[in-house]
């Protein structure tokens, strides 16, 4: 899930460089290091030789570094979701959302062995008598760029598959999330040697200092502007790239529905963490024909979640700071409020608001809202739903509740999205087996489950000849060869 990120000068911090320590579960560590602070560009030196070293790509190496890393996970847990408390005032369920990687790290622990395995193929009939096949082999040094909206959940999430694929990484959390920055460089450094994982802390110049330097990988999670500047910046060394970002996510809402169903889980996904998810509802587009029963029904699931004051409610997050309450509160000019709107500055606070009368040239739609802000539109056609979306950057989600399955169909081929979900939302984004990422400008690249393994992976093809023969038909010279040869060169 990403969110608006800005490389920002808010809240920076130290660059969270901490000394070699011993975490290897028995294997040979590499030569002693300077333990001195040192520049990004050491750092990322001393990762290199150690990669060279090959332990990485030992299994058994992977395995207890998953190991560690989950048992750390485990020490800090209430660290962790006090850190988050404090950044975003999340209630206590949602902070716990933050610790979701445990199970991608039990999963990975279960299924590394079979992802390493090389993958034998059929040879074609060119290659005989060759054997063939694919090896997954460790990309080298990634550097991981995590958001703040779910800044712990978000930066451990990747580092999984790049410890299961044999990397040695970087990691920059979100300065932005202070706490949580805090604590997250605290569990790595105790748990990793800094040649092998580290945190670097710190606002935007730290950010442009790392992306200035050559990786083997990029993972951004964050807002599209900045993913822009990574990849611009990733281009000049021609690193590969992993981009989540977000966009408008449409809900559209047919009149063959379950209305009360409907209301209720587009209320839960779209003010989970005061609207702060990048896949959550960005508005709604509903059918004319049943727009009042459905505003209503959203009315009514607001109230019974958050009762008659949500300001007071324990179950309710607040906006992660004032340039983005700042720019939330804008968006209240436009339309007509029907619900909420209510705020308040020193604590950050916006109610879950619903706002009718909305046209697509306001300005709320012109880009990811990222707040507890729902705009209502309305629809007479199918058609002419597809059409405005189509007309618009291609969404990180796409939401459609509906039970005719012919308009399932509609929308599963006529629309393009990252992901898509039928009659319920954000569910799709908590699978291991289901990759998740974005399309065109919502996102590059997919993760989750094996999807992380393969994002750090590069899977080389390999030949492998025999000595026992050596068929003479491809050598020159060619003449009375060429029949045979077109015709193998086609099978």
């Amino acid at each position: 899930m990403s969110e608006q990120t800005h490389f920002s000068r808010e809240q920076g911090t130290g660059n969270g460089e901490s000394g070699v320590k011993s975490r290897r579960g028995g294997v040979t560590p590499p030569v002693t290091v300077n333990r001195q602070p040192s520049t990004i560009q050491y750092l990322i030196q001393q990762q290199r030789d150690f990669f060279a070293t090959g332990q990485t790509q030992n299994i058994q190496f992977r395995l207890t570094q998953l190991y560690h890393l989950k048992q750390a996970i485990a020490v800090h847990e209430t660290a962790i979701i006090n850190a988050v408390k404090a950044d975003l005032s999340r209630p206590d369920l949602e902070a716990y959302f933050e610790l979701a990687p445990v199970a991608e790290i039990n999963y990975a622990i279960k299924h590394l062995k079979s992802w390493v395995k090389p993958q034998k193929v059929r040879a074609s009939f060119s290659q005989l008598p060759a054997s063939t096949w694919i090896y997954p082999q460790p990309l080298g040094i990634v550097l991981i760029i995590a958001p703040w909206n779910y800044p712990f959940q978000l930066i451990i999430s990747p580092l999984i598959g790049a410890i299961a694929a044999g990397n040695c990484a970087i990691l920059k959390p979100s300065e932005i999330a202070v706490n949580t920055s805090k604590i997250i460089s605290d569990i790595i450094s105790k748990t990793f040697n800094s040649e092998y994982i580290t945190v670097v802390e710190g606002g935007v110049e730290t950010s442009q200092e790392l992306l200035a330097e050559k990786f083997d990988h990029i993972f951004f999670t964050g807002g599209t502007k900045v993913g822009q500047i990574v990849m611009e910046a990733a281009a000049k060394h021609l690193t590969p790239v992993t981009l989540e970002l977000g966009g408008k996510s449409p809900c559209i809402v047919d009149d063959n529905i379950q209305l009360d169903y409907t209301a209720k889980r587009i209320i839960w996904g779209k003010f989970i963490n005061a609207g702060q998810t990048c896949i959550a509802p960005d508005y709604v587009l509903v059918n004319s024909r049943i727009k009042s029963e459905l505003i209503l029904g959203l009315q009514k699931w607001i109230q019974t979640f958050f009762g008659d004051h949500p300001e007071t409610s324990p179950d309710y997050s607040r906006i992660i700071n004032l340039f983005h309450f700042n720019r939330l509160e804008e968006f209240l000019k436009a339309g007509n409020i029907i619900i909420g709107g209510q705020r308040n500055a020193e604590t950050k606070y916006i109610a879950p608001t619903l706002i009718d009368h909305i046209s697509w040239d306001d300005s709320i739609m012109q880009e990811e809202i990222f707040g507890p802000i729902l705009p209502i539109l309305e629809y007479q056609d199918l058609g002419e739903a597809i059409a405005k979306i189509n007309s618009r950057p291609k969404p990180l989600a796409l939401y459609l509740f509906s039970r005719n399955q012919d308009k399932q169909n509609r929308i599963l081929q006529e629309t393009s999205s990252g992901t898509l979900c039928f009659n319920d939302t954000v569910l799709q984004f908590g699978g291991k087996s289901l990759p998740f990422g974005g399309v065109g400008e919502s996102g590059i690249g997919s993760y989750h489950g094996k999807a992380t393994f393969d994002r750090f992976c590069h899977y080389k093809s390999v030949l492998k000849q025999t000595f026992l023969l050596d068929l003479p038909l491809r050598y020159a010279p060619y003449k009375g060869k060429e029949w045979l040869i077109k015709r193998i060169l086609m099978q």
